[in-house]
């Protein structure tokens, strides 16, 4: 017998949905890969059964609660999604926040790497100096810029004060991002690098600590030679 790799697949989902069923036959709640093995093989069956797509996200829904699953395991699965076989061809099935609440619920627990915020307002980067600048896009695709990314040495299509820029970055949370759209002017603000200011690679222009005597000449000298706007 010659099987694909998705038939291959198709039959591990099965044997682990299997071990699922047996542990909670026997009264003993799921694992994270057992409850989305269990869910994923029903939704496979029915697709293959030829139930509708909207009955089978509904019945995928109402399969497992918290109370069958390990403590913190719901929140560790917000959508299952499979590739269903239909009729008419195949389709990708999505269940979202597919384990139910459970009649035993109480106080949520606390959920595997869950961030536990104090209340109140967190001041961002607090006391440093804020520099605002115009960009514009002189290119013609969208530019994406990361909150972590040495502002002065973005794309040289970025039409912006470079020497104002050095040594900063996007006064932005950690994996925020702005993005450029081509000919339009888009304003942002600008903080200074924390740490020890150094910058290695990026667009290669610093290689070295941004509070060096003398870098930020070298700097802008590299990018004019090299074609960025704003240098």
């Amino acid at each position: 017998m010659n099987l694909t790799p998705t038939e291959f697949e198709r039959l591990t989902i099965f044997s682990a949905a299997e071990f699922a069923r047996r542990n909670r036959r026997d009264g003993i709640r799921l694992s994270h890969p057992e409850a989305v093995a269990l869910i994923a093989d029903e939704m496979l069956h029915a697709a293959r059964k030829g139930m509708a797509y909207a009955e089978i996200v509904d019945m995928a829904g109402k399969l497992l609660s918290a109370d069958d699953v390990e403590p913190g395991v719901a929140g560790m699965i917000p959508h299952v999604m499979v590739e269903g076989n239909f009729e008419e061809g195949t389709k990708l099935l999505v269940v979202f926040d597919p384990i139910g609440v459970g009649e035993a619920a109480g106080p949520a627990p606390p959920q595997p790497g869950e961030i536990l915020c104090r209340e109140g307002e967190i001041a961002l980067l607090p006391g440093r100096e804020r520099v605002r600048l115009d960009v514009l896009n002189t290119g013609d695709r969208d530019i994406q810029v990361r909150s972590h990314t040495h502002f002065f040495e973005v794309n040289k299509a970025l039409d912006f004060d470079r020497a104002k820029a050095f040594g900063m970055k996007l006064d932005a949370p950690s994996g925020v991002g702005v993005r450029f759209e081509p000919g339009l002017r888009k304003s942002v603000t600008l903080v200074p690098l924390g740490g020890t200011g150094e910058v290695h690679g990026e667009a290669g222009l610093t290689q070295g600590s941004t509070r060096r005597d003398g870098v930020r000449a070298e700097a802008l000298a590299a990018a004019r030679a090299r074609g960025y706007r704003g240098a």
